[in-house]
């Protein structure tokens, strides 16, 4: 953000922090010296600044507490209300739409979402939107992180400064008006899409369907299965592949671009054209005609002649049965325009592919080699150079996971979903050759590391909480059916603030904890987890797993990597009461102790413990707290049906329950709770230790003091 700060001698200088969007090689600085005694309470900034390269005007002017506001002027994008009003936009403003549009996400992006893959998508989706009639036609995303510029396009530019707050941007990622199917995870939009597409040839329709798939999905077999399956029904409808070149394999990453010139520009063109379609038809029925496996025979030969002019790998969708197109620059709007019109145009078209090749960081290539020349490291405004973040989780992890890999060379990792963490990037490069990254392929990960299990090693199956539900078949049949012992890390459990409902690790506790041969644990800190990454290496006999939230650690400690694990199904006394006791399970332990201080600073004596397993439960711990106290509350961050209903369980068939205890589960809601600030999150699950402390008063018949904690 650009900033004037005043400094003695009263000189005034701009400060940017990194990724400014505002510095430029042209862009002139300039010092002015004021006298000793002049009140800077009275002056007034105004500084106009025209950046044509990313479109708008900034305004800086400062406020009275000496910040700076940043006011950048999109005028085009403040005419667009919904998809119409880009009907009758030249060549030129909508180009400057899509300038408008990247310098809005570019302002936003302080924000946690992740606005880079929308940034690909830009002049994409502008195009799309000028040739298609949604809500009519329905565009279909396979990823929400690269919706933004259409929710923009859409009548919700409102929401997107609210993206932090529960009731933001990020819960209307499912159906609505414009989005006939929510964007998830991916690999979504073929298969909703095809299914769109027959239910409109079955009720006589003539609305058009559009799925925008990336490459990164294309690694998950559903798409697949859903081009063959469109091929077969020969449906009309448009896949829009959108190849921005990123994936989690780096051989894939380091394979040659697709290449964008004239030329290809020119195929494209020719390809998507009606008359080379209407040729291409016609030749298909005289060959027929002609008998004698001519027909055959040209098939071939136009097969071959488009894998010739086509990019690596074009023949494989023309063989799913899919007429591909491309490549077409994903950043030229006058050849996407071209194309997608003639695709719209065609009646019977079949499926069709449209190879879109983009570059994930253009809106800030040319910022960040600025950036480069005139700032020599990043800097902020109250404190100069930008501090490292903080130690997460995933950091400890992987320390822990390194020195258990220096001690047992069977130790083996496979890494599945979306992107990988920068914390995983050290795992990688001291285990190398040991280390896999198989991308959105999570099925594969579990049964591969099942396979690495039966070979003699021992396989940590790295996936976030909500990715392992697209392979829970595979859990369950290959992997605990069979006994075989792989040691499943669930990173990203429980709430992920800004990233929704999407990727919130809810229910992981639930569906692993139902398996008959899995252990379950979860950490209450890191040096818990480094203990629990020691214990799963040691189990041999069946598989473990274990689940750790996004985010900071709560304390470090310099022993921290001493190897100690933990004996199966023994959870941990923390605090004695004699109340009422909480048991908490996993990152909920720390909350559990912030409402054991909140209570007793109002007199409550209260038990607090770490059950540490959900199964095997400490039943000896449970016990014990259920035969020393009248009052017990379990609290975890995670679906009902999970920890708390193992200690209902338990506490029933045991008869503790007719011993007179009195039993409340404190669990996630039964609802999705969407992006904000992880502490508005928990503040809506009703998980703080606010909350906690609240209903252990309400267990006491103290109604009103928990009504006042509340307010």
């Amino acid at each position: 953000m650009a900033a004037a700060s005043c400094q003695n001698p009263f000189k005034i200088s701009a400060n940017l922090v990194e990724g400014s969007r505002f510095l430029h090689p042209k862009l002139e600085f300039s010092a002015v010296n004021f006298p000793p005694n002049v009140d800077f309470s009275r002056l007034g900034f105004y500084r106009s600044l025209t950046c044509k390269e990313y479109g708008g005007h900034v305004h800086c002017s400062s406020n009275t507490d000496g910040s700076v506001n940043e006011e950048v002027l999109t005028p085009i994008l403040d005419m667009i209300d919904n998809p119409m009003h880009l009907k009758n936009l030249s060549l030129k403003e909508l180009k400057q739409l899509a300038d408008d549009i990247r310098t809005e996400l570019s302002i936003v992006s302080k924000t946690n979402k992740s606005f880079r893959p929308s940034l690909s998508v830009v002049e994409l989706t502008v195009a799309i939107h000028h040739v298609f009639h949604a809500p009519v036609d329905k565009i279909l995303w396979d990823m929400e992180d690269q919706t933004y510029p259409h929710k923009l396009l859409t009548g919700r530019r409102a929401l997107l400064n609210k993206s932090g707050q529960v009731d933001g941007l990020s819960s209307d990622a499912c159906r609505n008006e414009y989005d006939q199917f929510g964007a998830g995870h991916g690999c979504s939009s073929i298969s909703s899409g095809l299914g769109m597409a027959v239910a409109r040839d079955i009720k006589g329709k003539r609305d058009r369907i559009v799925s925008v798939i990336s490459n990164e999905t294309t690694m998950a077999g559903q798409v697949y299965e859903a081009m063959s399956n469109a091929g077969y029904l020969d449906s009309n409808m448009v896949v829009i592949l959108n190849d921005r070149h990123h994936s989690s394999n780096p051989k894939l990453d380091q394979a040659p671009r697709a290449s964008i010139n004239a030329v290809s520009s020119t195929l494209s063109k020719l390809q998507s054209s009606q008359f080379f379609r209407k040729f291409r038809e016609v030749a298909k029925v005289l060959t027929k005609r002609i008998g004698r496996g001519m027909h055959e025979w040209a098939a071939k030969i136009d097969e071959y002649a488009r894998g010739m002019v086509g990019p690596s790998g074009s023949t494989l969708f023309e063989e799913l049965g899919l007429y591909y197109i491309g490549p077409v620059d994903g950043h030229n709007i006058e050849d996407l325009l071209c194309v997608l019109n003639e695709v719209a145009s065609l009646d019977s078209m079949g499926p069709v592919l449209v190879h879109v090749v983009t570059k994930e960081e253009y809106a800030d290539d040319q910022m960040s080699k600025v950036s480069e020349e005139y700032i020599k490291g990043p800097f902020t405004i109250e404190t100069g150079p930008i501090r490292a973040r903080p130690l997460t989780y995933s950091d400890h992890f992987a320390k822990a996971l390194i020195t258990e890999s220096e001690i047992d060379e069977d130790i083996v990792v496979v890494h599945a979903g979306m992107g990988m963490e920068s914390s995983f990037q050290q795992l990688k490069d001291k285990l190398r050759d040991r280390f896999f990254d198989v991308g959105m392929a999570e099925q594969h990960a579990v049964t591969f590391s099942a396979g690495l299990s039966c070979g003699g090693l021992k396989p940590f199956c790295i996936i976030p909480a909500s990715f392992l539900q697209r392979a829970y078949d595979q859990v369950v049949h290959d992997v605990d059916r069979q006994k075989i012992p792989v040691r499943f890390v669930l990173t990203s459990a429980g709430l992920v603030g800004s990233e929704g409902a999407t990727h919130s690790g809810a229910f992981d506790i639930t569906f692993m904890s139902c398996l008959p041969n899995m252990i379950v644990m979860a950490p209450s800190d890191e040096i818990e987890l480094a203990r629990m990454v020691s214990t799963a290496v040691d189990i041999e006999d069946r598989p473990v797993c274990f689940r750790y939230p996004r985010g900071a650690i709560t304390t470090l400690d310099p022993s921290l990597h001493l190897r100690e694990p933990i004996e199966v199904g023994k959870g941990r006394f923390l605090l004695e009461g004699k109340d009422i006791a909480l048991l908490g399970y996993g990152s909920m332990v720390q909350n559990c102790l912030r409402a054991h201080a909140v209570l007793s600073n109002m007199g409550i004596d209260v038990s607090v413990a770490d059950a540490r397993f959900c199964k095997p439960l400490d039943i000896k711990l449970v016990r014990m707290l259920c035969k020393n106290h009248k009052f017990l509350i379990t609290v975890e961050e995670g679906s009902v049906g999970g920890f708390g209903a193992h200690v209902a369980q338990f506490i029933s068939l045991d008869g503790l329950l007719d011993a007179g205890i009195k039993w409340r589960p404190i669990t996630l809601p039964d609802n999705y709770i969407e992006g904000a600030q992880p502490k508005d999150q928990l503040a809506a699950a009703g998980l703080t230790g606010n909350h906690i402390a609240a209903t252990a008063l309400n267990l006491l018949g103290r109604t009103r003091d928990a009504l006042l904690l509340m307010c």
